[in-house]
């Protein structure tokens, strides 16, 4: 019943807010878990008739805009040089561009393991108000770890 009420929110939210720290260059595992079970056929894409999904998806979400937030413990430099940012490419390419999200936005917070308590609270006012910095209406879901609906 909690997933049906879930994906309810997620395909009528004007805009998707998600929160999460960097785990070896992806979300951890219990949002992966989310992700498996809410961004699927049906709800949050669909495969035009006759496809049996060795096409091109269609977005079903309503949101014109995601956010995602990140905080990490490598330096942006090392990891665009490295890693080649992998969770950039996974939300906005595999994810939300899959889904017909369309404005993609994402700020990584880091080097956490080196900041100091005043540099993180900062950090967590700008993730309580994101409605105010990316999204005009307030009809936003929500994932990670500021607000579950």
């Amino acid at each position: 019943m909690k997933i049906k009420k879930h994906c309810k929110e997620l395909e009528t939210a004007q805009g998707i807010v998600i929160v999460h720290p960097n785990w070896w260059g992806q979300p951890p595992a219990i949002l992966k878990g989310w992700i498996d079970g809410m961004i699927r056929a049906g709800i949050a894409y669909k495969f035009v008739e006759g496809d049996q999904g060795e096409g091109v998806p269609v977005g079903l979400l309503n949101a014109t805009q995601a956010v995602v937030f990140n905080t990490s413990d490598t330096l942006r430099e090392r990891e665009m040089k490295v890693f080649g940012d992998p969770l950039e490419t996974l939300w906005k390419n595999c994810i939300f561009g899959l889904c017909g999200v369309e404005a993609f936005h994402r700020k990584n917070y880091g080097v956490m393991v080196t900041s100091i308590i005043d540099e993180r609270e900062i950090g967590w006012r700008v993730l309580e108000q994101p409605s105010t910095h990316y999204f005009r209406s307030g009809n936003l879901y929500r994932k990670g770890t500021i607000n579950y609906i």
